[in-house]
């Protein structure tokens, strides 16, 4: 590989690193259930190019890379999904509001 190459996508890598950390550190928590939606389909994205490059038929580098890539994406999906689920049950309802308590001052 190039020198110059690997060194331009290690800068675009840490760039978009620094941007998504930036981004996502000043979201208000109100929005971050739809978000986490967004960026979900964004990592199911990701985990469709890493299948791709993992099963391509490249140089070892490149099926390690995909393996870690489809390994890291797989973990980001799922677990943001979780997360997505978790802060959605928050705002349900809660199975106690069902039964409702017997007015004050009512005879029983």
């Amino acid at each position: 590989m190039n020198p110059a190459v690997l060194i331009a996508s290690v800068y675009v890598f840490a760039l978009a690193a620094f941007l998504g950390y930036q981004v996502i550190s000043r979201v208000p928590p109100l929005l971050h259930t739809p978000l986490m939606s967004a960026t979900n389909a964004i990592s199911g994205i990701s985990l469709i190019g890493s299948l791709v490059l993992a099963g391509a038929t490249h140089s070892p580098v490149a099926h390690i890379l995909g393996f870690i890539a489809v390994t890291a994406s797989t973990i980001n999906v799922v677990g943001g999904f979780g997360i997505t689920d978790r802060m959605l049950k928050m705002f349900g309802k809660r199975k106690d509001e069902g039964k409702k308590a017997p007015a004050a001052g009512a005879s029983q």
